[in-house]
């Protein structure tokens, strides 16, 4: 996992805690989720938006 072990996992989670605030840490997680899955259905997206765009019309 990136040569990070336990031990820095949970220094980081304190820090995080004690910079933001055991409240808002559910808070950031949901935004950061939602920020990702975004990106990843736009990232997607523009795939099949890619393909359909190569396709020839049936007019």
């Amino acid at each position: 996992m990136f040569g990070i072990g336990w031990p820095e996992v949970i220094v980081i989670s304190l820090v995080g805690v004690a910079i933001f605030g055991a409240k808002r840490i559910p808070e950031i997680g949901r935004s950061v989720g939602q920020a990702l899955r975004g990106f990843q259905d736009e990232v997607k997206g523009s795939g099949e938006a890619a393909d359909r765009s190569d396709s020839p019309d049936k007019d």
